[in-house]
């Protein structure tokens, strides 16, 4: 019996082994990927001219003024090291002429074509007099820019070269989630630097970001990271390094690249222009919930929500409107709200494009001539501050509302609403005194609330579970503002 036993043990631990040594062959070989790409890959420092404080004066570090700041995602440019410092210690800087001093940045970049283009982060070149490019060679260069998109992070710089090795594309689309992918850079100034992970996440929207579908991934990625390439194990680059998620200033897991093909399509406009010209069509939109959903009677939570429409925009005129839910651009469904100005913004200005909208309870097709985007705008009007009222009980949804006045009408142009006067401690619904509620939608019907007796009249018909949505103007702005659920009927 225990020779028995053992002859199993010895089976087992020879089984054992024998996988353990397959998986070690099924692990990826990035040395020849290494080989051939990483000669493209170049570091960048640039330098730029910056006032020494004066005497007792309290030097500002650009970013820290807020904590906050630190916890989220931030965009990294590491100082080269001075006197006394090691990589990443600190700023290096020194006294310039004219009581100026100069402050090195790193960051990384790669060639695209022989000729000399490079790509990298705009941030990495943004306010740079100076920008030197060096290679793996250990030749250097200095470059100029060529063109930068702050709204996509993608800079294009030239230097004078020839014969130089360039790396070769491939599309982010067939990028599958878990597949290897490697990524070469500069972090803290440690040149081609290789790191390895795997993709984590597609089409990513960050905060402030809405233009660009990040790849996630949890490749190492550091200060001086900036700009390089991320290659799929085809040694084709799938993505531009651009930013990474940390409460610490380094690297926790979470990497974020701008897709090859976007930045492709930016660094083409802006070679050939200079600039980059995105489409709008002039709304203001906001995600689709599954209340909001339910309410307007779309069977699950997709597209984006039209708080307001721009009078004379692109889309007024194509005859969107408000509480209108864009489920369909030129073709392309539209599964959440970020993903509308993506798609809008890479629409070349003056193109036809079509809007299938979902508009109380149907799918209607929009035709529209899309503009261009133009710098933010800030409104500086607010909504005229509603005229006191007599105390008045409050509704199902613990608020009391007025009807707007003429003058009120006039002055928001406004042919209906009512006026929040007061919200109790239990209220229902998360609005303000002085919203404007324009249209309460439940079932996918669209009602106009036109006075308070019609609205009290509505809630009080309604269920004590039931799901609605007020549409609510608040200065110059647009929202639904859900409720489920409602007061017990008195």
């Amino acid at each position: 019996m225990q020779q028995l036993m053992r002859a199993l043990a010895a089976l087992w631990l020879a089984a054992f082994c024998a996988t353990v040594l397959a998986q070690g062959r099924d692990l990826p070989d990035f040395t020849r990927l290494v080989e051939e790409q990483g000669g493209a890959v170049v570091n960048i420092s640039t330098t730029q001219a910056v006032r020494r404080p004066t005497a007792g004066a309290v030097p500002q570090v650009p970013g820290m003024e807020d904590e906050e700041v630190l916890e989220f995602f931030r965009r990294f440019i590491p100082r080269q090291p001075g006197p006394g410092q090691g990589p990443g210690q600190g700023p290096g800087q020194g006294p310039g002429p004219g009581g100026r001093s100069e402050s090195r940045s790193l960051g990384s970049g790669f060639v695209i074509s022989a000729d000399g283009y490079i790509l990298t982060n705009a941030h990495v070149v943004e306010g740079a007099d100076e920008i030197n490019v060096k290679l793996t060679d250990k030749r250097e260069f200095k470059a100029k820019v060529i063109g930068a998109d702050k709204r996509t992070d993608v800079a294009l710089i030239k230097i004078e070269g020839t014969g130089l090795p360039v790396v070769k594309f491939g599309d982010p689309a067939n990028l599958k989630v878990g597949e290897w992918v490697v990524a070469i850079g500069s972090p803290f100034g440690f040149e081609n630097t290789v790191t390895a992970g795997i993709v984590s996440a597609k089409g990513r929207s960050l905060p402030q970001e809405n233009f660009v579908p990040f790849i996630q991934t949890d490749v190492a990625i550091n200060p001086g990271n900036s700009g390089g390439p991320l290659f799929n194990m085809r040694g084709e680059v799938i993505g531009v390094n651009s930013q990474i998620y940390s409460r610490t200033g380094g690297f926790m897991g979470l990497s974020f690249a701008i897709p090859a093909d976007v930045a492709l399509d930016i660094q083409k406009q802006l070679r050939e222009k200079g600039r980059v010209a995105r489409g709008r069509i002039g709304v203001v939109i906001q995600e689709v919930t599954r209340d909001l959903a339910t309410s307007f009677g779309l069977e699950k939570p997709r597209g984006a929500l039209v708080n307001s429409v721009e009078k004379g925009s692109p889309a007024d005129k194509a005859g969107v409107e408000a509480t209108d839910i864009i489920i369909g651009y030129d073709g392309k469904p539209v599964d959440a709200s970020s993903d509308l100005p993506r798609m809008v913004g890479s629409t070349r200005p003056g193109a036809q494009a079509t809007l299938e909208v979902w508009r109380k309870g149907q799918t209607k097709k929009l035709n529209v001539t899309v503009g261009e985007l133009q710098e933010d705008r800030v409104a500086s009007r607010d909504t005229p501050k509603p005229k006191p009222q007599a105390e008045a009980p409050a509704n199902r949804l613990g608020i009391v509302v007025t009807e707007l006045s003429a003058e009120q009408k006039s002055q928001l142009k406004l042919g209906n609403g009512l006026v929040v006067t007061d919200v109790r401690p239990d209220a229902k619904a998360e609005v303000r005194k002085g919203d404007i509620l324009l249209t309460l939608v439940h079932k996918g019907q669209h009602i106009e609330l036109k006075s308070v007796e019609q609205f009290n009249k509505l809630l009080a018909g309604l269920d004590k579970n039931a799901v609605l949505t007020l549409q609510v103007r608040r200065g110059e702005s647009m929202a639904f503002v859900t409720i489920s659920g409602l007061t017990d009927k008195g």
